[in-house]
């Protein structure tokens, strides 16, 4: 039954969205769902690894408890052999979000992949095709080499990332390559974007770093329990290209290399967690500066829509 505190989807400012943002291990997902029973609203995922079909138990997909509870969009719909990226997402969230509208229900995002919420926001980047020649190269150079060439040939783009962020360096090079702009040249130019368009509501939720880490090693060892090893074994059984996103969701690797035999399962848990730390320290630091102005919350502070802050274009997202 809807809140009746809450405002209706259709209003003078435009049409309401809340979204939900926050490290793993959070607590996000359940403030979403409590937010959906009180609304009545239907979430939507923003987690780039709980796209995938294949891994519901690794990605910590919504059980089926959940599923029960309010409607759910976008989670498992992707087969892992797809080369998925924020731009498809982010066409795909806002055809979710149009007919979610349709049925007079709000749209609830929730997720820790900082990219998607931005994409969706602030729109798309205007560049062409990229040449499947120059794509081809990019990708089939050894990883040591492409943050150092990037350096050379868009010098601004490679200060902006890391070099062991190997998908996003492979992406600027080959944009540089084959359009003669850099990357942050076509970004200037997005459009598209729900913000300013829409009466959207935003929040990140937070805990202190003991809390997360120690939230993220109690999850693990359920999933552990629940079949993850397992569910790796199928994935890795299809041989994918090793430039396939799927293969880089947490904890892909390191169980991978325990089927292999190159890792003791322990280890591997060991493994996963200060992978899992790093990428707390990483959704946290992008909450800081990326999303500055939404609210940094507990996930008992997240009350009903009213509580979350309103987004106007000139938000820094």
């Amino acid at each position: 039954m809807s809140d009746p505190s809450f405002p209706s989807p259709v209003r003078p400012d435009g049409p309401a969205v809340a979204l939900i943002a926050g490290p793993t291990a959070s607590g996000k997902s359940a403030v979403a769902l409590r937010l959906a029973e009180m609304t009545g609203g239907v979430i939507v995922n923003a987690d780039a690894s709980q796209v995938y079909a294949d891994l519901a138990v690794l990605t910590a997909r919504p059980p089926a408890g959940d599923l029960d509870r309010a409607p759910h969009r976008l989670f498992g719909h992707v087969d892992g052999a797809e080369d998925y990226s924020a731009a498809r997402w982010a066409s795909e969230a806002r055809a979710a979000i149009d007919a979610i509208h349709g049925d007079g229900r709000l749209p609830i995002l929730v997720g820790g992949t900082g990219l998607y919420f931005d994409t969706l926001l602030h729109g798309l980047a205007p560049i062409p095709a990229i040449d499947p020649a120059i794509r081809a190269a990019v990708r089939a150079l050894p990883v040591s080499e492409t943050w150092p060439l990037l350096a050379r040939e868009d010098p601004e783009g490679a200060a902006r990332l890391r070099p062991g962020d190997t998908s996003r360096v492979a992406r600027a090079l080959e944009v540089i390559r084959s359009t003669g702009r850099p990357l942050s040249a076509w970004q200037a130019r997005r459009a598209g974007g729900i913000i300013g368009a829409m009466d959207i509501r935003a929040a990140v939720v937070m805990l202190p770093r003991d809390l997360l880490a120690e939230r993220a090693a109690h999850r693990l060892d359920l999933m552990l329990e629940e079949g993850a090893l397992d569910e790796v074994a199928a994935l890795v059984a299809r041989d994918l290209p090793s430039d396939r996103p799927v293969l880089r969701a947490l904890g892909v690797a390191e169980l991978a290399a325990v089927l292999a035999g190159r890792m003791m399962r322990e280890e591997a848990r060991e493994r996963i967690l200060t992978t899992t730390r790093a990428y707390q320290k990483r959704q946290t630091t992008w909450a800081r500066n990326r999303q500055r102005d939404w609210p940094k919350c507990s996930p008992d502070e997240i009350g009903g829509f009213d509580t979350l802050v309103h987004l106007r274009p000139a938000t820094h997202g």
